[in-house]
């Protein structure tokens, strides 16, 4: 299956598996006779009031996950911008810069790979980050100009408190008690349904598997999007790391680059 195709139809056809084992014990318990509950005002406030929650909880987990979306273009800018302000540096021999340029890179790679392979680990990253606050440390002795320094400063400040919101969202779930009562809310509707009684059983099963599929997707969803940072193929929210990966390609390009300039002025 396409992964793009999966990632946005993935959640759709589990909550309709889901919706077919259901629907399957619903005509189970029709034709045994047991669905004895009424439709009345009563049981379409509970439904509305379940759903009303539940899209809620999908509010706020929404809002978390697309301030996350901004964590890879806030990495990949810091990153960069302490990538560029090292090339002018106004020294006479390059290899401080070099040297930071080099752990800076370790930097970048260690947070991209710890990101994409699930294994984000703040205490390598914060190592990777001591190095560099040497580096800075031995470019202040060489005399570099305190606003500079300030700057290198506040950009590796950037990346730190990104890197500890990451850590973060990762280690903590979004308010416990609020997937205990959209779960609780799920499956009670889902019993009600189970046990309603509807005349028109074409109208019936269409109600009960649109309601069902709907409200487990949603769960889903929310359980998927409490994470943004999990990738892997049984993944379907996942944030964008793309900027990061490029980052990559950049500083290999402005290597080469720097290398062809000291070959020609050589």
């Amino acid at each position: 299956m396409n992964l793009s195709f999966k990632k946005k139809w993935g959640i759709m056809f589990k909550a309709m598996i889901f919706m077919i084992i259901l629907l399957v014990i619903r005509t189970i318990i029709d034709i045994l006779g047991f669905d004895m509950i009424p439709i009345t005002t009563v049981v379409g406030a509970f439904i509305t009031g379940a759903i009303f929650t539940i899209a809620i909880i999908f509010t706020g987990t929404f809002t978390d996950f697309k301030e996350s979306e901004k964590v890879g273009g806030d990495l990949a800018a810091a990153l960069k911008a302490l990538y560029n302000d090292s090339r002018v540096l106004p020294l006479n021999d390059e290899a401080p810069t070099r040297v930071f340029r080099a752990h800076l890179r370790d930097l970048h790679r260690t947070i991209r790979c710890g990101l994409s392979e699930n294994r984000f680990d703040l205490v390598e990253v914060n190592k990777a980050m001591d190095v560099l606050n040497n580096d800075i440390r031995a470019l202040a002795f060489l005399n570099v100009a305190p606003p500079l320094i300030a700057k290198l400063r506040n950009e590796l400040g950037i990346i730190d408190k990104t890197c500890n919101r990451i850590e973060v969202i990762i280690r903590t779930d979004f308010i416990p008690a609020a997937y205990a009562l959209a779960e609780v809310a799920t499956v009670g509707v889902i019993v009600l349904l189970l046990f309603i009684k509807m005349d028109l059983l074409f109208e019936g099963t269409i109600i009960f598997a649109v309601i069902c599929t709907m409200l487990i997707g949603l769960i889903l969803l929310i359980h998927d999007m409490d994470n943004p940072f999990e990738f892997g193929p049984d993944t379907y929210a996942d944030v964008d790391l793309e900027t990061l990966v490029f980052l990559e390609t950049y500083f290999d390009e402005q290597e080469s680059a720097m290398d062809r300039c000291h070959k020609v002025q050589g």
